[in-house]
């Protein structure tokens, strides 16, 4: 896209901060949803708890992008936070797709690109998934399944949508990373639990260079996984990050421990989800940083 006019939902948090400034630096405009009132004409107001957004802000964009919803990691899961981290997404996701099926059809955007995650598959073991695989068991996979059915309406509309299977970004400010390099860099790093479950990253630079890819790349829709090409063990990427931090990395932390401090979290850490991105391979992606010793490096 040249010039485009991108509405973005989520644009104060990791990957959505990330891809503001990788647009505006290229030249685009970034039109910012959110929950107040808005300030200046590069923001939108909307209300993802009850479902609304000022359609006519949205009118004339080329592209939005939604990558809003409460953290997975931010808090431990009770009901409540579990109810917040599933409906933060449904029905923000049901808002944006309505709006943008509501609109005229030529101030349509092209695209809509719709958060997921790779939580979509549930435990995976030593398997190896793509995006032809189901659905996994559980609350997270009922979360992305419901996540990305919100999004129909956009799709009955005619307009191209995406949805971004994303797995752990390698970043120090935010999600499993922004925990693990404070500890690492303390001495204090280790496996969680066996070390045997299998974690699918992705470099934030990658993350945002793949979102760009499947909004500017005509003809791209449904899921694509948003992962390194070779997911690692958990013991795997604990020996990378002491090598590259030249840290020791001998504090294990033992699977009670976990569940006892993260409760339902613990699943999600503890978990193995070897998934692969296929599509976004054959789609002529290519990967900055592959390797998880550069993606961690690219980190720091």
């Amino acid at each position: 896209m040249e010039h485009a006019r991108i509405a973005v939902a989520g644009a104060s948090g990791l990957i959505g901060s990330a891809l503001a400034r990788s647009l505006t630096a290229d030249g685009h405009t970034v039109l910012r949803l959110v929950r107040r009132e808005p300030r200046s004409a590069d923001e939108v107001r909307w209300d993802p708890g009850r479902g609304t957004v000022d359609a006519a802000g949205l009118a004339g964009c080329d592209a939005v992008v939604n990558l809003a919803g409460a953290g997975v990691g931010d808090r431990r899961w009770t009901d409540a936070y579990k109810e917040l981290i599933r409906s933060s997404r449904v029905r923000g996701t049901t808002a944006l797709a309505e709006a943008v099926a509501g609109l005229p059809e030529d101030a349509r955007p092209r695209v809509f690109l719709n958060g997921s995650a790779i939580g979509y598959y549930g435990e995976t073991g030593d398997r190896a998934v793509d995006e032809d695989a189901p659905a996994g068991e559980g609350f997270l996979p009922e979360v992305c399944v419901a996540w990305e059915a919100a999004a129909a309406p956009a799709r009955e509309a005619g307009v191209r949508t995406v949805f971004a299977r994303t797995g752990l970004v390698v970043a120090p400010g935010g999600g499993a990373w922004g925990r693990m390099f404070p500890l690492f860099r303390a001495g204090l790093g280790g496996r969680l639990g066996n070390g045997r479950q299998y974690w699918s990253y992705i470099a934030l630079h990658d993350e945002v260079a793949a979102l760009r890819h499947l909004l500017d790349t005509d003809g791209l829709s449904g899921p694509f996984n948003l992962t390194a090409p070779e997911p690692l063990t958990n013991r795997e990427i604990t020996a990378a990050m002491a090598h590259v931090l030249r840290r020791p990395a001998v504090v294990a932390v033992p699977a009670p421990v976990l569940r006892a401090v993260l409760g339902g979290m613990a699943g999600d850490v503890l978990g193995s989800a070897r998934v692969v991105p296929a599509r976004l391979l054959a789609s002529g992606f290519r990967f900055a940083f592959p390797r998880i010793e550069g993606a961690i490096r690219a980190a720091l």
